[in-house]
């Protein structure tokens, strides 16, 4: 429909599928303005996206003012309630632990999560924590190579704690789908090469016709220069066959794509794991109040 992709972002998760374009007229270059044009891609896209056995259906439409795609990624997703699934599932495949408390004497929630540690694990909590209206008081962070242990005490917005064991549940469906959004086994593939139009349409054919499956994609281009990656899998979940990858890298150019394996080492068991000694707030609900005092922690009027 006569329209240049620039930049995009796609995450997938429990079959669902949030997707920024940032899209051009092929024309002109520039901002798409013509409203009938506009409505035109976006009735052709809805019959695109739509499922024929999808009871949620398809949304989409055109914004402005994006501060942060992967915010927006994350509220998109919450908004679809991609959460809605068995807590019990989830936290068998993520191999952890998130539990909600109530501290009644400090008039505060404590939220523990122990999981996978990997990069923006900190930031896709707090993202999730925010649009749920929760606001973080205190926090720790603890983290090796392989877990990550963070505990947060929270309120609402109007300072009340979490009243309801249904409450406690949905926060937790909440984190686990922010934390598993990104969790990702299988290929990464890197494309950097001269940007054209059609280009990702081509790529993403090659991949399709190929028989991998794309989880995440994220999508730039900086001057004259397309710079893509993709997260893919084989149909069947299980590892890509690697004559399978070096037909796609002869289709769409040894020099200009690179292959890297993610999948990531399982974590030991509990049973083998060393003993940590963790930093926690709840150990400092039990100094004296002098010693909260020079940590900056309370206030002389709380």
């Amino acid at each position: 429909m006569g329209c240049n992709v620039f930049a995009a972002e796609l995450w997938t998760h429990n079959m669902r599928i949030a997707c920024l374009l940032h899209v051009s007229d092929d024309v002109t270059g520039g901002i798409i303005k013509d409203k009938e044009k506009l409505q035109r891609i976006k009735e052709s896209l809805c019959n695109v996206l739509k499922g024929e056995q999808d009871p949620r259906g398809a949304r989409m439409d055109f914004v402005s003012g994006i501060t942060h795609t992967e915010r927006r990624l994350h509220q998109m997703m919450y908004a679809d309630r991609d959460y809605e699934r068995d807590e019990d599932d989830a936290e068998r495949d993520m191999n952890g632990k998130i539990t909600v408390d109530n501290c009644e004497e400090k008039g505060y929630s404590v939220l523990h999560i122990e999981c996978t540690n990997r990069p923006k694990l900190v930031f896709d909590t707090v993202c999730t924590l925010t649009d749920m209206h929760y606001v973080v008081f205190h926090a720790t962070i603890d983290s090796d190579e392989q877990k990550s242990y963070q505990e947060y005490y929270i309120r609402h917005l109007d300072g009340c704690i979490l009243n309801s064991e249904a409450e406690r549940r949905r926060l937790i469906k909440c984190l686990w789908a922010a934390i598993e959004r990104r969790a990702f086994e299988g290929l990464r593939l890197e494309l950097c090469t001269s940007d054209r139009v059609g280009l990702l349409s081509e790529v993403t054919r090659i991949l399709r016709e190929h028989g991998l499956l794309i989880a995440r994609a994220g999508v730039s281009t900086t001057g004259n220069n397309a710079m893509d990656v993709f997260y893919v899998t084989s149909k069947s979940g299980y590892d890509v066959d690697l004559r399978v990858v070096e037909a796609v890298k002869r289709e769409i150019g040894q020099a200009v794509l690179k292959v890297t394996p993610l999948n990531q080492p399982a974590s030991p068991s509990r049973a083998t794991q060393p003993m940590r000694s963790r930093f926690s707030f709840g150990t400092l609900f039990g100094m004296p109040s002098q010693v909260l005092h020079n940590l900056g922690l309370i206030r002389s009027h709380s």
